[in-house]
């Protein structure tokens, strides 16, 4: 783990709001110079702290007005394997995320959809195909607040 300072913590955070900040830009920002700025975003990717740089796309302007939830439960731990499972899984374009988790179900997927009809032809013809699937759970999210996360 890495000993990070007050103005590691709000560099963080000013990247954390708007990557596409350069290090004079954020340098300024904090009192610093360019370059110290730029060695301190260095030290923090190579410590792995900053594990790279996003753009955040607005689905709905893409024509992905739907996202939905899915707690997935395998029906048959022994008989499919995991790898075949998230294999599967992994290769379907509308699922953006895939985590194993514990608890109630085994995994939980993100999965984006044009809208309610195509949600339902993509968990029909390609989620409740996949090797392995038994309960699904759907939770169809209605809004979404960005929290930037522990960095304070």
């Amino acid at each position: 783990m890495i000993d990070l300072d007050d103005t590691d913590r709000a560099l963080l955070r000013m990247l954390a709001q708007d990557a596409t900040q350069g290090a004079g830009a954020l340098g300024r920002a904090l009192g610093l110079s360019q370059p110290s700025a730029w060695r301190r975003i260095r030290r923090l990717e190579e410590a792995g702290v900053i594990r790279g740089r996003r753009i955040e796309v607005d689905r709905p302007a893409l024509g992905f007005g739907v996202t939905v939830f899915l707690g997935l439960k395998l029906a048959t731990k022994g008989r499919v394997s995991i790898e075949d499972f998230e294999r599967a899984v992994t290769a379907i374009p509308e699922v953006q995320v895939v985590q194993h988790v514990l608890g109630l179900f085994d995994y939980r997927l993100r999965v984006v959809a044009r809208d309610l009809t195509d949600f339902e032809r993509i968990l029909r013809r390609r989620i409740m195909t996949l090797p392995g699937v038994g309960q699904v759970e759907a939770n169809v999210l209605l809004s979404e607040e960005r929290r930037p996360g522990p960095l304070g």
